[in-house]
């Protein structure tokens, strides 16, 4: 793969991420103009639509610390955020499981630290529940996270194995001279 393709391959990954970010905020948005805090709308006999504010992380951990906890998170998801830029932009094209992993990861990260910025608290409106037990209320952003961690776990079983890794690696690079070549 040129050096080119790879990077238009990367910007793919990097808009599927901002396709995602817009989605989970454009829900959120609609939710906040739809309903006011707490209101319940049955759409399946385990599922509802709700808006709910969480100040915390995953289960609404640390969400009563006082208000620190906005900055810490933000922080965190911050860190987190260009650590994944980085990361999906040194990946090698042969590790897509990993690449989507990544992207769906980087996309709820960001998703939920846009309304920490924003809010200081992210917005969660779906709801799972059966026979009186509740699955925290979560999000596009919450399951973006979720889905990438699930395949990024599949990707320790199942990616590229590290001959395919180098292959691809050494194919990158003797393309990359090719195209170095070819400029001059």
């Amino acid at each position: 793969m040129s050096h080119s393709t790879n990077r238009s391959v990367r910007w793919a990954w990097y808009t599927l991420a901002a396709v995602i970010i817009v989605l989970d905020q454009l829900s959120k948005y609609w939710v906040q103009v739809s309903f006011f805090e707490f209101e319940r709308i049955n759409l399946l006999p385990i599922l509802d639509f709700t808006l709910v504010y969480n100040k915390g992380a995953a289960w609404s951990f640390l969400s009563e610390a006082g208000g620190w906890q906005r900055w810490l998170f933000t922080g965190i998801s911050s860190v987190v955020s260009i650590v994944l830029v980085i990361w999906i932009h040194r990946l090698v094209a042969v590790q897509k499981l990993l690449l989507v992993a990544l992207t769906l990861i980087l996309a709820g990260a960001v998703g939920n630290l846009i309304d920490r910025v924003l809010l200081g608290k992210v917005v969660d409106f779906v709801l799972f529940y059966y026979d009186g037990h509740y699955f925290p209320a979560f999000n596009i952003a919450d399951s973006a996270i979720t889905v990438g961690a699930i395949f990024m776990l599949a990707d320790v079983f199942w990616g590229p194995s590290e001959v395919d890794l180098k292959t691809d690696v050494n194919d990158q690079e003797k393309n990359k001279i090719k195209g170095d070549a070819n400029d001059s």
